[in-house]
């Protein structure tokens, strides 16, 4: 009864609604998981207790993959503990500071780095958290806008590179037809992460925000006001309750480079990683190394490789004892252990869904849309929500290309000449990053949130006005692009169009908050 059914979408929708109405988010997992449990085992106690537990939580804790990103995410928070202790991230706030003069330039920074480092998405949200999260704080950029610029700059940005871990998911979704050619050509098409990467610039520029994300800006400049007049580095609302710890001091000899090398060592590290996983170093070419790489053991590879370079350069430098460096990776691990928990519930809450046949149940949708070619021209529309859906409900773009990739493949014949299947294939791409984006339980989601050390519901909260306006202007795109069929023409009205809205949206949010002042 339940299975290959709506009813398979509930565990997600249950534990996303108890999440943005509670505000807490470990038990909101768990109630959706258990209700997956009980709908999956038909309410029998001892079988919810086992597809919980068992095909549940512990295979996706004996996941090879799984278990890849957990120790990436051990290492890279024992390497920004390092980096803390030696005094490279406050020798880098302070540098920050001198040449970063206003609340603006410090949000093209963040954008900037965040654009730069388009390798992978978990990498991108951490590094550029821990690299950009003193600037922000000291122009007071509340967290949750770091979240959102980190976030935004994460997937949306390696959807579109073509040598990044995305790239290569997608290209190895698609069967009888060349994958990094039919990737590369839905770039121009891929609505949503260019006009969200537009949507940030336009925020950024104009200098505004509206919705929740106002209000929170607005709450943190004011407690950046009273931070100063108290003679505090950071307002309260930047600070996540460790400031209240004992700390080991941090070296004074550190110098910005004990912070950049580091981070140049683990950009250079992780791809050499995943190029070597790919088979590069066996004869393979860079871009087929690339497409056929393992980008979680990679990770691993290239997190270890540069945690040892760090301490051993941390070591010569004599800016850490090597006692010092020993002391700082389990408080790296401890400040790990929150992302850990929420990918744990999220990646067993996935497995609930996987199981009652979520996946089967929206394929079938799309087969029901496909099929009625009178609107052929409007399927990369319906493409696009049903993605935003899966991916949304599910917390996972790569399943959601999995899924829809194949299907919109099929339907058109591999045929790379159709220009309707580009823009097909490419809103199956930019719907996974959109629902991606949105979902609460999504792990690039829960990852900005860790690299921002930003409350993660007060990330999604704050983050999904701005994400469904994305979307909603996307479609738009997407409806243009079916029936006009040229980037050259659709890109550059939904570029239009997405500004426009945006100072349409600045001077209605603005003229009600100016009422009720």
């Amino acid at each position: 009864m339940f299975l290959n059914s709506a009813w398979a979408l509930l565990p997600a929708l249950i534990a996303i609604a108890l999440a943005l109405i509670t505000k807490e988010v470990y038990s909101s997992l768990f109630i959706g998981i258990i209700t997956g449990g009980l709908l999956y085992s038909g309410f029998s106690f001892t079988g919810t207790i086992e597809h919980v537990f068992v095909d549940g939580m512990i295979a996706q804790l004996s996941d090879g993959w799984n278990v890849g990103i957990l120790i990436f995410l051990v290492v890279l928070g024992a390497m920004v503990m390092l980096m803390n202790r030696a005094g490279g991230s406050a020798a880098f706030g302070r540098w920050a500071v001198a040449h970063v003069k206003t609340k603006v330039g410090a949000q093209l920074a963040t954008i900037a780095l965040g654009c730069l480092i388009f390798i992978d998405d978990y990498f991108n949200c951490l590094t550029v958290g821990s690299v950009m999260r003193p600037v922000t704080d000291k122009h007071g950029i509340s967290r949750a806008k770091l979240a959102y610029l980190i976030d935004a700059t994460a997937a949306p940005v390696c959807i579109i590179a073509p040598i990044s871990s995305w790239a290569a998911a997608v290209t190895g979704f698609v069967d009888g037809a060349n994958g990094l050619t039919l990737f590369v050509r839905a770039i121009p098409y891929n609505f949503y992460a260019l006009l969200t990467v537009v949507m940030m610039l336009t925020l950024t520029i104009g200098n505004f925000d509206f919705g929740p994300m106002k209000k929170t800006e607005s709450k943190n400049a004011l407690d950046a006001m009273k931070a100063k007049a108290a003679g505090l580095a950071y307002p309260e609302s930047a600070m996540t309750g460790a400031e209240d710890q004992p700390t080991p001091p941090v070296s004074q000899k550190g110098k910005v480079i004990h912070l950049v090398l580091p981070i140049i060592v683990l950009i250079i590290s992780c791809v050499i990683g995943m190029i070597y996983t790919g088979g590069f170093f066996s004869g393979t070419g860079f871009v087929d190394a690339f497409a056929g790489s393992d980008a979680s053991v990679g990770l691993v590879y290239g997190s270890v490789i540069a945690l040892l370079i760090t301490i051993i350069f941390y070591l010569a430098t004599r800016v850490l004892s090597f006692k010092d460096c020993m002391n700082a990776i389990p408080e790296g691990f401890k400040s790990m252990v929150p992302a850990i928990m929420i990918l744990t519930f999220a990646w067993t809450l996935k497995a609930m869904t996987d199981s009652l046949g979520a996946a089967e149940y929206v394929a079938s949708l799309v087969d029901v849309v496909a099929e009625s070619h009178a609107f052929m021209s409007l399927l990369p529309a319906f493409v696009f929500i049903i993605g935003c859906f899966l991916a949304f409900a599910t917390g996972t773009s790569w399943g959601t290309f999995g899924i829809l990739i194949p299907i919109v493949a099929k339907v058109f014949g591999n045929d790379l000449s159709n220009e309707l299947m580009i823009i097909a294939i490419s809103a199956c791409m930019a719907g996974a990053v959109c629902g991606d984006h949105c979902s609460p339980i999504s792990d690039t989601t829960i990852m900005a949130s860790a690299g921002a050390q930003c409350d993660h519901i007060e990330h999604v909260s704050t983050q999904l006005p701005y994400a469904i306006t994305a979307a909603v202007l996307s479609c738009v795109a997407y409806v243009l692009a079916g029936f006009i069929r040229n980037w050259l023409i659709c890109l550059p009205l939904g570029i239009i169009i997405t500004i426009a809205a945006l100072l349409v949206l600045k001077r209605i949010d603005g003229g009600r908050t100016e009422a009720e002042a």
